[in-house]
Formats: structure tokens, C-alpha cells, sequence
């Protein structure tokens, strides 16, 4: 069921502290990490605690956490310190998702090419 932890989902590892990561933000309900491979000087993932495996899913099941997702990402963000930033959330393995536990990155900390994630 969509929201629940999934045994095999590393994000969800992660969320249940079974995984170590560097966390830079909490809520009640959503985590943000640094990525383990940046793509660019700042590179966090902010995610849910709870499983859904993209965007599109969780603004359908729990429109208020897909709200919360941005509202933390921008205060990653802030916290810091980049005016300019690039946010993605991959739908689908075409699309370049690896990792099926919706997320947002946040990039910056220099200026941003085209094609970057």
C-alpha cells in the first residue's frame, strides 16, 4: 500500500534510520539528505517519510506533504544559502528515477547547466 515503508526501498531504510546519512532538515514529515553523488556544489534530496513511489502519487494521496516537499526544499535552499537553485523530481525509470520513493533534489552553488540530473 502507498504511504506504508517498503521493505526494499532504500529511501525508506534511510527515513527508519537503518541507512546513515547526512541529514541537513526535518519535519514531522519529510527528511532532507545530502546526495551521496553530487551533481553540483549543494546537492540535497528532500523526501517523505512516507512511501510513494513519485510526485505525481503522493500530491494525489497526501496533496499537503507534496505541498511541504517544495515549502522544505526552499528552505533548504535558504538554510543554504543559494539565491538560485534548480529543484527535479524524476517520474519513471525513463525519465531517470533510480531510486522509486518520490524525492526532490535541490541543486546549486554555482550556476547551472542545461541537462544537469
Amino acid at each position: 500500500m502507498s504511504g506504508e515503508p517498503q521493505a526494499d526501498c532504500l529511501f525508506c531504510k534511510i527515513v527508519a534510520g537503518e541507512i546513515p546519512a547526512t541529514v541537513v532538515r526535518k519535519t514531522e514529515r519529510t527528511i532532507a539528505i545530502r546526495d551521496i553523488n553530487p551533481q553540483a556544489p549543494t546537492h540535497v534530496l528532500v523526501m517523505p517519510y512516507a512511501h510513494y513511489p513519485n510526485a505525481p502519487e503522493l500530491a494525489a494521496a497526501e496533496p499537503e506533504v507534496a505541498a511541504e516537499l517544495l515549502t522544505e526544499a526552499a528552505a533548504v535552499a535558504a538554510d543554504e544559502g543559494l539565491a538560485d537553485y534548480r529543484l527535479i523530481s524524476n517520474v519513471g525509470a525513463g525519465a531517470g528515477q533510480t531510486v522509486f520513493h518520490v524525492h526532490v533534489h535541490v541543486l546549486g552553488g554555482k550556476p547551472l547547466r542545461e541537462g544537469m540530473v
